[in-house]
This record gives structure tokens, sequence and C-alpha cells, in this order.
């Protein structure tokens, strides 16, 4: 399948390469405002076309699918184009600023006969499937910890008077929806959608989160979300159960994955070795969908983008954190 890039970062650059490792898209254009950047990320990769207007780029016949990783606040404009003009699409997290955006945009998608997907890497690795298969050990689940706290270099420049994207009200930014988003996929992957939600953030100059809480409350247990940009911790992810505990290295990529059974204190190990570039996972997998028009795997990936979007929706409510695109 003929894939086209919008955005030259270093996100780009691990879908491409994760792309070319599954064998089932070929990198055939790269789009970016600057057409140097563009003709130099085209260069590295072997790609035939470079894009600096995005409305040529969507004309396009010989591209089949494209990969958003631009700034959060423009993904669903972009989207929207590419969507009309009939290309599959695969966008980065977070897909899109709210639910009322993802609403149209699945809209789009059915009306003109093609797929848009989310770009989670962590729900479509094998340990993944296997945590979901051995989850049952654990017995009745009684609570869970989720963190990814990961200090981010961008801080700095942000603590010096300057406000990057991640970090802006304006571009969509904000720990929870930047970071949060891969320990959330995680718990509505693997126990669904919550009864309720409470988020109890660290609001900083620009009207975002920093860092945060985020508490999803389940029948018989409480799934507790750390997630920070303005910190770091080498904690690790934790699954109680009366029978036993799941103990995740990571919430993404899941490397190691070990159980702990409460009575006898054995462990035992689940996890394999996966590939280092762990997005081939969700390559091969967005790939058979579209190919194969799997339309039951299209709707669980739908369910789960609907489910995490209203959830970080719901956080951003509860504290009055409002996007630009939404005044």
């Amino acid at each position: 399948m003929n894939l086209a890039t919008v955005g030259t970062g270093w996100i780009t650059e691990s879908f491409i390469k994760a792309a070319k490792c599954s064998e089932q898209l070929r990198l055939v254009g790269v789009y970016s405002r600057s057409e140097e950047k563009a003709r130099k990320l085209a260069d590295t990769y072997q790609a035939v076309n470079v894009y600096s207007d995005l409305e040529v780029m969507a004309k396009s016949d010989e591209i089949e699918a494209v990969y958003i990783a631009s700034p959060n606040s423009v993904h669903f404009q972009q989207t929207l184009t590419f969507l009309k003009n009939k290309k599959h699409v695969i966008c980065e997290k977070p897909i899109f600023s709210n639910t009322a955006e993802l609403k149209e945009a699945y809209r789009t998608a059915e009306e003109n006969g093609v797929f848009l997907f989310e770009a989670i890497r962590n729900i479509h690795t094998p340990n993944f499937q296997i945590l979901k298969e051995k989850l049952s050990l654990a017995g009745k689940l009684r609570s869970t910890m989720f963190p990814y706290i990961q200090y981010s270099s961008r801080y700095d420049l942000f603590l010096e008077g300057e406000e990057p994207n991640i970090f802006s009200a304006q571009y969509s930014g904000g720990a929870l929806v930047d970071l949060g988003v891969y320990p959330l996929y995680l718990a509505v992957g693997l126990f669904g959608e919550p009864k309720k939600v409470s988020y109890h953030p660290v609001i900083l100059r620009s009207g975002v989160d920093g860092s945060g809480t985020l508490v999803l409350e389940y029948d018989d247990f409480v799934c507790t979300i750390l997630c920070s940009k303005i910190s770091h911790s080498v904690l690790p992810c934790e699954i109680h159960g009366e029978k036993g505990t799941f103990l995740l290295e990571d919430a993404a990529p899941i490397s190691e994955i070990a159980f702990i059974d409460s009575h006898t204190k054995e462990k035992q190990i689940f996890s394999v070795t996966q590939e280092q570039q762990d997005m081939v996972y969700e390559c091969r997998n967005i790939a058979k969908i579209i190919e194969t028009n799997d339309q039951k795997a299209y709707e669980e990936l739908k369910d789960w983008s609907k489910i995490v979007l209203k959830i970080t929706e719901e956080a951003r409510r509860q504290n009055n954190i409002v996007f630009a695109v939404e005044k």
C-alpha cells in the first residue's frame, strides 16, 4: 500500500522505519510546509514525491494512505482533507482535540469509503495481546497503577519563557493527551470504559497540564494513571488482583510482563521479545484491516479511540483546560 507522511519530526521517521519493516506500507511521498525539510526526509527514505501543498498531495492518485504527525491542533482539518479525497488516514495520538471532531471525521471516512485510525503503538503489540489473554490469572481485580512520567527536554524551553507545542493550549497540548493516552489506552483495552472519571492536574501558566493523576472508577476496582512531562519516574505499571499481581516494565512499549502469585510469591514471565521498531505491529495490523476490510477489528479500535478521547475531554472539562480550537 502506498503511504505518504505529514510532518518531519522524529515520530514520523520512526513510523517510516516501522512501515518499511512491516513490508506492508511503501513510502511514496512526504509533506512539510518547508520544501527543504520534506526533500531531506524524502531523500533519506527514498520517497519519490515531495509536497509543500496539502491539497495537491491529497489529490494524488499515487497515494493510498497518509500518516499524520503534525501539531495536535491541526490533526482534524488535515485529516478531513485526506478523507474527502478518499485516502485512508493514520493520525498520530492524540487523534483530535475533542469528540465532536472525532465524530465528524468518522462520518467523513464512512461517507468516502475509507478508514481512519489513531496511531497508538502499545495496543497492537504481541505483549499487549498476551496480557489480555493472561489477565484472568490475577483473579478479581482490586486496583491498578499505570504511571507514564517522563521529563521532557522541551520543558526546559518552557521554563525559559517559550511555549512549545506540547505545553500549549494553542496547539492542544498537555501531559494527559500527550503521554497519558498510553496508559489510558492500556486501561481501556484491558478493562473497557470506566463508570466515572476524575483528573487532578498541575496546571502550567499556558493553561494546560504539565502533570496529573487520572482516576478511573470501575465496578470493583480503581485504575490510577499518573502522567507527567515535568518530572521523571522509573515506577513500573501494576495490576493487582486477589490471586496475583501483573508487573509491566512500562505502558509503552510493553517490553516485559511478569506475574507474581499472591500465595506462593512465584514469579512467571509471560512476555516475548518484540521487534525494536515496535510501531511495526500497528503498521501491519492497520494494513491488514484495510486490505481485508476487517470491520470487526476496525470497530473495536474506533470504540477505544472514542472512549479515550471522551475521557481526556471530560478530564479537561473538570479542570477548565480549554484548547484554542474550542474557543
